[in-house]
């Protein structure tokens, strides 16, 4: 026997608004619209389901037999392609994060791994690009959502996601020589390792340097921090960098130590396109996500 949910809905409204008009406007459709579903019910059932009068409409008697049926059917039907409709969002759930490599691999790659064994129907892919990089692909709605220090930028939304503290960097001569704290009046006449002029780390350090009045040798300069930190462990210079660097200098033979006198936060920023709306899951990543870097930051003695 053939017949559709839209038909039995129809008469499930029909007998609940005992009005064919009534019944007809919670559908969206027309009282003729409905009478035609009605009667092509009533056709595959052989069997008349109203009894109609110019003031009453009410189920027959075969019309109150199929009407408890009919509800659970619906309801069942209702259920089931919510429950899987669900689930197939949740399957579908997808979010394009980009950040800086050094974090991208040394934070966000383990984060993602735990975030993913709570939470496997949320796809995350992973683009480890330049800050400039990261910046024009959500420009061009091409990531959902940045992760670095970014100026402010229009058409781009920008919100506080951490803060890191400027740290200096050294060699390590002698594995035994760790200072808890180096004033910046200290680094008088080093030679430093910077990063590309533009950069907006470097804009901070430079900014910092000029504001204490400390002379100093300009030495290499890199654009990437691995490479900047690679090249403190060669001996070129020290370097001032980020606290989260930390992950990638335990690879190094270089000591990492705070800088006081002012301490100087550098602020780690969200960036997302501001005429696009945010995935589902990306609001639950990103609060995981900040959890993870302070319990991370936390362990490693860097916030």
């Amino acid at each position: 026997m053939e017949f559709t949910s839209r038909q039995l809905r129809a008469f499930l409204l029909v007998a609940e608004h005992r009005s064919f008009s009534r019944a007809a406007e919670s559908m969206l459709v027309t009282p003729s619209g409905l009478s035609i579903l009605i009667r092509e019910l009533e056709n595959h059932l052989g069997f008349r389901l109203f009894d109609r009068t110019t003031r009453l409409v009410a189920p027959t008697k075969y019309g109150f037999e199929l009407l408890t049926a009919a509800q659970q059917c619906l309801a069942d039907w209702d259920a089931a392609t919510s429950r899987i409709g669900r689930t197939a969002v949740q399957a579908n759930q997808s979010l394009s994060l980009g950040a800086p490599p050094l974090i991208s691999a040394n934070v966000i790659t383990p984060a993602i791994k735990e975030f993913r064994g709570h939470h496997p129907n949320l796809r995350i892919q992973l683009f480890d690009g330049s800050q400039a990089e990261i910046l024009q692909r959500i420009g061009a709605g091409k990531l959902d959502m940045g992760l670095g220090v970014f100026a402010p930028t229009p058409g781009i939304r920008r919100t506080p996601f951490f803060r890191f503290s400027l740290m200096v960097i050294r060699p390590e001569k002698d594995p035994s020589f760790r200072p808890s704290s180096t004033t910046w009046s200290a680094l008088k006449g080093e030679t430093l390792v910077s990063l590309q002029p533009a950069s907006t780390i470097q804009r901070v350090v430079d900014k910092q340097l000029k504001k204490i009045g400390v002379a100093f040798r300009r030495g290499g300069v890199a654009h990437l921090l691995d490479t900047q930190i690679a090249m403190v462990e060669a001996d070129e210079g020290i370097a001032i960098i980020p606290s989260y660097g930390l992950a990638a200098c335990r690879n190094r033979r270089v000591t990492m130590i705070p800088l006081i006198n002012p301490v100087v936060s550098l602020e780690f920023h969200q960036i997302s396109n501001r005429g696009k709306k945010l995935p589902p899951g990306a609001f639950e990543f990103t609060a995981f996500l900040k959890s993870y870097i302070a319990r991370w930051a936390g362990r490693a003695g860097v916030m």
